[in-house]
């Protein structure tokens, strides 16, 4: 049992270092407002999720943010925590459908939900909390924000169009491309994932 635990650990941090160097790889997306960056670090959490565990998932999700926090922050940690929230909300479902029954049509299942979940929920997040934080710990006006918004989109031109127009699309996005790596990929690592376990 204790052996168990030891290499869980130690899948969450490698997993957990994997993740927060591709935190670092970030690509700028045209049609969608400046500050919003795509990166794929949730993937590594999506594998250690459906390898070791939501629980495990979770804990990858907060020192990938941790780490990126204490080494590149410019955000006050706003970015982190919007990363957290949100990377917890795909994970979460993905990984409890998944447990369920550990096969195909789960992880699809559970990958499509968690997607929906990480839109909804980043969507609310943001409007009732990230981007009033921002604006409260950054002294950045909330017109300035919505300024890099409309600069993509011209439709955006309130704090609830910038959510509809550009954090909903960008994370819906965000969540398929995740989810297709994922399940491009999953299979291939898993033995790796669960080496003597």
């Amino acid at each position: 049992m204790k052996r168990m635990e030891t290499r869980t650990i130690a899948g969450i941090g490698v997993l957990s270092a994997l993740a927060a160097g591709l935190m670092f790889i970030e690509t700028a997306l045209p049609l969608v407002p400046g500050f919003l960056k795509l990166d794929i670090s949730e993937l590594p959490v999506l594998l250690g999720t459906f390898a070791l565990g939501p629980v495990a998932g979770i804990f990858i999700e907060l020192v990938k943010n941790l780490i990126h926090f204490l080494l590149r922050t410019s955000t006050a940690g706003v970015g982190e925590t919007a990363n957290f929230i949100v990377g917890s909300a795909l994970l979460l479902p993905a990984g409890l459908i998944y447990g369920i029954r550990k096969d195909k049509k789960h992880a699809l299942v559970g990958l499509v939900a968690g997607t929906l979940s990480m839109t909804v929920i980043g969507a609310a997040v943001n409007y009732w909390f990230l981007i009033p934080a921002y604006v409260t710990l950054m002294h950045f006006p909330l017109d300035a924000i919505i300024g890099m918004g409309t600069a993509a989109i011209p439709a955006i031109n309130s704090l609830g169009t910038l959510i509809l127009y550009g954090i909903v699309p960008f994370n819906l996005f965000k969540g398929i491309v995740i989810s297709v790596l994922t399940l491009l990929i999953y299979k291939r690592v898993s033995p790796l994932l669960h080496k003597n376990r």
